[in-house]
């Protein structure tokens, strides 16, 4: 007989699998991260397991929603404690070394990570897409930065800058510094 938990029990394992699958991603890739280990560090039998979950990728699914929004906080504090084009500039050389660091989250060339994003059915996907887009949207709006562009546009431009991560190693010069560069030219054509 499955064991049963009380709410606080299941709010806490729920927080501990998603803090266990964040860490194992992060080293051993999707494939490699194991349900059985994230349960037996989490507390629980592997078939509890699916009394949290009901698959190993909305596991994943809430790991990379948990990633974004706290992304999102994090760019949302830089733009309320600095001037908008500081802000803007800042926010984004954060994600470019967030991401270089974290090559997990964004690594499409990468096998592992393209079996992930197989797997993860596709609305869990667009609800991500959507809720990134949704949110960079808010937060032009929220700290009322005044674009010179479409948002749209705005959006592009900034997923075009942070992809060039992707490229690091055909840059020929510090990417890092290349990165800051563009950012620091293309804030004064993207905000007034």
């Amino acid at each position: 007989m499955a064991k049963s938990f009380t709410e606080i029990e299941k709010d806490n394992i729920r927080k501990r699998l998603i803090s266990e699958c964040e860490i194992n991603w992060s080293k051993y890739g999707y494939k490699k991260t194991n349900i059985d280990e994230l349960c037996s560090k989490s507390g629980i039998a592997k078939g509890s397991f699916y009394t949290f979950f009901d698959s190993k990728e909305k596991l994943f699914f809430e790991v990379l929603n948990g990633i974004q929004n706290r992304l999102i906080s994090s760019v949302d504090e830089i733009l309320s404690n600095m001037p908008p084009k500081e802000g803007f500039a800042k926010a984004l050389k954060m994600l470019y070394r967030l991401y270089d660091k974290n090559p997990f989250l964004y690594s499409p060339t990468n096998t592992d990570y393209i079996t992930l994003l197989n797997k993860i059915p596709k609305e869990m996907l667009s609800q991500l897409e959507y809720s990134n887009v949704q949110s960079f949207y808010s937060l032009i709006e929220r700290h009322n930065l005044k674009l010179k562009i479409e948002k749209e546009k705005a959006f592009g431009v900034c997923n075009a800058l942070l992809s060039s991560l992707l490229l690091k190693e055909d840059i020929g010069y510090d990417y890092i510094e290349v990165f800051d560069f563009m950012v620091d030219n293309l804030v004064e054509h993207i905000l007034e």
